[in-house]
């Protein structure tokens, strides 16, 4: 009778249960991810159990659906294994306590686990399969449009019965489903032969606690719950109390004034994001996107996908805009992989703004820490908190927006914090993905004109905002987003300090090797930003027009020279990534056109393609956004424009000479001893073109009334104003004599100069006299040893100089040269 009524039962709770999923299912739309069985090493031969991180009847009834549909073993029917009856194949962590309204969560693991165990251990030849399953209401962001819906998506938060029913009733049709690797039972055993059944137990409970946890964190993000504990611990670290004690010394101040001191600085920098506000800003920012741009186009993301679940990363964008910090929150967060922090300067924490950016993951940094050693201890510990803790996190690593298109020369900093919190604790491994970002109109693009035209920088306000409302009407184009190639920070540890885990790396973490290290992982991270770089029509039309000398051009010239440059990107990629825009030159004309980026002026004989003065400025930073990948063929037809033929060896050896100079103002990823080869293919590819021609020993030139001279001459201005700032540099070297100088004395008598020959040559290009660019060259200068420095910081140099100033008697025009030695002896 007991029999009869049990098999009675049964048949009603699954009768029920059908009834329910179906109504269920009617309601539900599931995205599902990891169903497949080569995606989870699931053995369809060997018994299979669920295991959901609670109990909950709804995600129950959506397993037994997806099971059912993906035919695998039906979740909530009973099944039976060598004698042994279980009531369902679901085992639930933790069952809920409490009413209906305040609700929690106890950690829990079905009594049938124990019988598990026991099947495996008395049965070798039976291996029972868990596979870990998290169900998530309202996780697909693109269908999210109401704030209520938002407010119901899933969370860290308990919610009670009353709110998930409300939650699948506006959320349900948008539930993510991720079907994880299985755990195998036999294996556990195998690996703790001599462990007694309940420890067992609870190191399996332990396995799956954690997989939901990262799993969780993964798709919607940490739990961010406990931003004020997080402060208030960091004040009890021993940099921190450190930091807080020499504080009270130096001002004679008590312990709780400056460890009041150490909390403002944590709650100035600390991120308060909330998953609300970014779904919220997720529906916000999707009308801002088809205000202004007419697509965001996002490249190789599977290299992020591939990796993001079980490492630490760490996004490194180029800087082109503000909208780069909203930008890449808003790809990662429709991808269904959660927003990254984001260091952002102190200047964005105004009112209105800071408070929706710090709940959107902003954590404020200022623009220096020196001579605030509390404030930098508090920073670091922030970072090493942050990281630690399963955040993905974004920086940029040029410190400030590009004004002039170029990839800036990295700031270490935020890489050096990065490191030393890796040598302080390195469980989890860390990986760094740059990114490219390329627009065809960038939003602060009047702003940057004023700044480069002297304009003094204007601080970021609320005003300002409110003003940039009007440009909501404009059009700027397409966005281009392109995924690098990661960086694996232990690998790259270990290639430049074989190792580095077994060493002592001193109280502060800060030993000696790590400096060296971390200025290459930042040069590192430049160069693959630009090696990930993509080509859209206003970059190719500014490559072409701005290689004229009055940035003017007749259409059907200008189509072929389009063309050209498609065919040599073609035949000969700058990187795996390297990709032309849809269409031919024609189809790029007419687009930048349709940007308003050149003029048409119409006439009998053709049709002409310029730009006005401003215009021209504006598509210096396009141009100045890919100028890399066409750096090599135009060094190479740079020493063809002066001269009718050139040995081959000395074509080669100009290059060497050359390339370090351009690799550390550009960023080009060839090393040093690999430019020969890559020198020799681009030699070919140009005899094979027609553009040079092998006699003998010697590479001729076209003639100079040929349309291949014409093509060598605009491939060639690419890096010519580069190349003439190094004259310029070495030539004021000269002038002045060895140790008469220091190096900002230099710089500043460098940009002048450049300056005065701009406006005599009309080279309408401001970045030609940059003070940083020829900071840097002097950098590198100094790093190669063509230059040093005496005693007093003044710069000496000898007979290497000498060389570079013949050589460039090779390179540059005689009238150029001649108009900066006059101008050098005013």
């Amino acid at each position: 009778m007991i029999l009869l009524k049990v098999t009675i039962l049964a048949i009603l709770i699954s009768f029920f249960n059908g009834i329910f999923r179906r109504l269920l299912n009617l309601w539900v739309k599931t995205d599902v991810v990891g169903a497949h069985n080569e995606n989870n090493g699931l053995d369809l031969e060997q018994p299979i159990f669920y295991a959901l991180p609670q109990r909950s009847y709804s995600a129950s009834l959506v397993l037994d659906a997806e099971t059912r549909k993906f035919n695998l073993p039906t979740a909530m029917e009973p099944i039976e294994i060598a004698g042994v009856q279980f009531k369902s194949r679901i085992v639930f962590l933790s069952r809920p306590e409490g009413s209906w309204f305040r609700r929690r969560f106890t950690p829990y693991l079905n009594s049938s686990v124990p019988d598990m165990l026991k099947v495996c251990e008395q049965n070798p030849d039976i291996n029972v399969q868990i596979v870990p399953v998290s169900v998530f209401w309202g996780r697909e962001p693109n269908k999210e449009k109401s704030f209520v819906k938002i407010w119901l998506g899933d969370s860290w938060a308990v919610i009670g019965p009353l709110r998930r029913f409300m939650s699948i009733l506006l959320n349900g049709r948008n539930t993510f489903v991720n079907i994880s690797k299985t755990i195998s039972l036999k294996a556990m055993l195998n690996e703790n032969p001599e462990m007694e059944s309940s420890r067992l137990i609870r190191k399996l409970g332990r396995v799956l606690r954690v997989h939901f946890r990262h799993t969780r964190s993964a798709v919607i993000g940490p739990d961010l719950s406990h931003r004020r504990t997080l402060v208030h611990r960091l004040i009890r670290k021993p940099m921190v109390k450190a930091a807080i004690e020499n504080l009270m010394h130096e001002k004679g101040i008590s312990y709780d004034k400056a460890a009041a001191q150490a909390i403002k600085y944590g709650n100035e920098i600390a991120s308060n994001q909330s998953h609300s506000t970014i779904r919220f800003l997720s529906i916000v920012l999707n009308w801002v996107w088809n205000k202004l741009y007419n697509g965001v186009n996002v490249r190789h993301m599977d290299k992020l996908k591939d990796i993001y679940k079980d490492n630490e990363i760490i996004y490194v964008p180029c800087h082109r805009s503000h909208i780069d910090y909203l930008l890449l929150s808003y790809v990662m967060y429709k991808n269904g992989i959660v927003p990254p922090q984001i260091a952002a300067g102190i200047n964005l924490n105004m009112p209105i703004l800071g408070p929706i950016l710090r709940r959107g993951g902003a954590f404020f940094m200022r623009r220096s820490f020196k001579n605030n050693p509390l404030y930098s201890a508090i920073f670091d510990e922030y970072l090493h908190a942050i990281f630690t803790s399963g955040y993905s996190t974004e920086y940029f690593v040029e410190g400030g927006r590009s004004r002039t298109g170029r990839t800036l020369k990295p700031k270490a900093g935020m890489i050096a914090m990065t490191v030393r919190s890796f040598l302080r604790d390195s469980h989890k491994p860390i990986i760094f993905m740059p990114i490219y970002v390329g627009y065809e109109k960038v939003f602060e693009g009047n702003t940057y004109l004023g700044e480069l035209r002297g304009k003094a920088k204007k601080k970021e306000s609320v005003l300002s905002i409110f003003k940039t409302l009007k440009d909501l009407k404009k059009n700027f184009g397409q966005v281009h987003l392109t995924f690098g190639d990661p960086i694996e920070l232990d690998g790259f540890l270990e290639s430049h300090n074989a190792g580095w885990k077994d060493q002592d790396h001193g109280v502060d973490f800060r030993p000696e090797w790590v400096k060296p290290v971390v200025n290459s992982l930042a040069l590192e991270v430049a160069t693959q930003i630009n090696k990930a770089a993509t080509l859209n029509p206003i970059n190719m039309v500014s490559l072409a027009l701005l290689a004229t000398p009055r940035q003017a051009m007749d259409e059907k010239t200008l189509v072929q020279t389009l063309n050209l440059y498609g065919d040599l990107v073609n035949s000969m990629p700058y990187s795996s990534y390297t990709c032309l825009p849809e269409g031919g030159g024609q189809d790029w004309i007419l687009y930048a056109e349709g940007m308003e980026a050149i003029e048409r002026l119409n006439h009998p004989l053709g049709d002409i393609i310029s730009v006005d003065e401003t215009q021209a400025v504006m598509l210096t930073y396009y141009r100045n956004n890919v100028i890399h990948i066409f750096a090599i063929p135009s060094m190479l037809a740079c020493l063809f424009i002066n001269n009718v033929k050139m040995k081959h060896e000395e074509v080669i050896r100009f290059a060497k000479t050359i390339y370090p100079y351009l690799k550390a103002e550009l960023f080009l990823h060839w090393q040093d001893h690999e430019i020969e080869a890559v020198v020799q293919q681009w030699i070919d590819l140009f005899i094979d073109k027609g553009y040079l021609t092998a006699d003998g020993e010697y590479l001729v030139r076209p003639a100079l009334s040929s349309s291949n001279f014409i093509i060598l001459s605009v491939l060639s201005e690419q890096v010519i104003q580069i190349l003439e700032r190094y004259y310029i540099a070495i030539a004021l070297l000269q002038r002045s004599g060895s140790g008469t100088l220091n190096k900002d004395s230099i710089v500043k008598n460098c940009s002048l100069m450049a300056q005065r020959i701009s406006i005599l040559h009309g080279l309408n290009a401001p970045e030609f006299f940059d003070k940083s660019l020829f900071r840097n060259l002097i950098d590198e200068l100094l790093e190669r040893d063509v230059l040093t420095l005496d005693e007093n910081a003044n710069i000496l140099f000898a007979h290497k100089i000498e060389n570079i100033a013949n050589d460039a008697k090779v390179l540059l025009d005689a009238e150029l040269r001649r108009s900066i030695l006059q101008v050098s002896l005013d």
